[in-house]
């Protein structure tokens, strides 16, 4: 299947072909106090989508393919979550038994969600490489017909569709930026929206930590990455597919990259201001919006999904706060001996910092005889605040501890 090419036409055949199954999600006016007052930004909600993601779009397209033999053989797949919630759903509602293989580290949640739409779940491996090993290994014994995660025209074309809908919503939008992973979602929103509107740019957005089809540009062919760790687990991929190499090479304008801090950052940005739950992979595109001003407006960032674990969220969330100077922790050597701990809180509450915790030590090794070091966890309101709760204590005489 992967030599057929992948055509608009098939893009619009996608596009009636999920109606009454896929949503037409919304395009959401993004906040002023995430992207700048001066920045039209817009958000293709595709964390609203059935499953929590696009994926449903491709696999639902895939798998309306098969013949009834196929189906009668059942489907399985690899996924970091995403693409197994979209195949689990899909095959549910066309009466296909499905397998799908997951990492060991995929969220719990997504597994739980997988398995709640009727899939048999297996978790394999420590990477989606490896997870997509196995399930080749699975498909030969047990003879189901295995459902790309992207490297697939009829995946690619379902995830075109996305694209199809931004321009005929927002026939005004000048810039789509696009998570890149494997590449299905950036290969299809780019054909249909270039294609379409070759005016429009298109750009796609990857972790520096997972930056496989920015390097496979650079080598001008496909690449592997040797290591692959990033909080957005939904592009975790350590190579494109050949397809959507040759696809993404042709109608991205340009691929950007974006830290593991710049996420969370997005994450906790959209949680807060604009009241809007997106997991890694679907903060990409916001993050590189919010990194790169500069590109026109009308922007559209495709927001590719909000399934995220609870568990990482909360890190997300404390690490955020922590990088935006909203939380910090400030450590001093004060004396041994009664109402000194109260003296340096009270000067800390003076500055406005409200203190969550308090820990000393007197046992360390830093630590001279007579003395402990205290470290105290507080809010503030930036990174100025806290410099400024710095120098009060450097001016009543502390000694700052690392």
């Amino acid at each position: 299947m992967a030599a057929q090419p992948v055509t608009l036409s098939m893009v619009f055949d996608a596009q009636q072909a999920l109606k009454g199954f896929a949503r037409r999600t919304d395009l959401l006016p993004a906040s002023t106090s995430v992207f700048g007052a001066n920045h039209d930004v817009w958000l293709k909600a595709e964390n609203l989508q059935r499953t929590g993601s696009f994926k449903i779009r491709g696999a639902y397209n895939r798998m309306r393919q098969m013949s009834g033999e196929e189906r009668a053989r059942g489907v399985i797949c690899a996924s970091a979550g995403n693409h197994a919630q979209g195949v689990a759903l899909a095959a549910r509602e066309l009466g296909i038994r499905s397998c799908v293989v997951m990492p060991e580290g995929a969220p719990i949640s997504k597994v739980e969600a997988t398995r709640a739409y009727g899939a048999e779940a297996v978790l394999r491996g420590d990477s989606f490489n490896a997870a997509q090993s196995y399930a080749h290994k699975l498909q030969k014994e047990r003879g189901m017909v295995f459902i790309h995660a992207f490297d697939d025209p009829f995946i690619i074309a379902g995830q075109g569709t996305a694209g199809l809908e931004i321009v005929q919503d927002r026939p005004d939008v000048k810039t789509v930026v696009v998570p890149v992973g494997g590449g299905g979602l950036a290969a299809g929103v780019a054909l249909a929206v270039k294609e379409t509107r070759p005016d429009v740019r298109v750009i796609g957005a990857e972790p520096e930590n997972a930056a496989s089809m920015l390097r496979s540009f650079e080598a001008g062919k496909p690449v592997k990455l040797t290591q692959c760790h990033t909080l957005a687990d939904g592009v975790a991929v350590k190579s494109p597919g050949d397809l959507t190499y040759k696809l993404c090479r042709r109608y991205l304008d340009g691929v950007v990259t974006v830290s593991e801090n710049e996420i969370a950052a997005a994450i906790l940005a959209m949680l807060e201001r604009s009241k809007m739950l997106v997991e890694g992979a679907g903060a990409v595109s916001l993050a590189a919006l919010i990194a790169r001003p500069e590109l026109d407006g009308p922007a559209v960032a495709v927001v590719s999904g909000g399934n995220i674990d609870v568990n990482i969220l909360e890190r997300i969330i404390e690490k955020g706060l922590m990088n935006s100077g909203r939380r910090a922790r400030l450590g001093a050597y004060i004396a041994d001996r009664p109402g000194q701990l109260s003296h340096l809180l009270d000067l800390l509450a003076g500055q406005g910092v409200n203190v969550l915790s308090v820990s000393h030590d007197r046992l360390a090794p830093t630590v001279a005889l007579g003395q402990t070091a205290v470290s105290v966890e507080v809010e503030t309101r930036s990174a100025e605040h806290i410099e400024a709760a710095r120098a009060a204590l450097l001016a009543h005489g502390y000694h700052l501890a690392d």
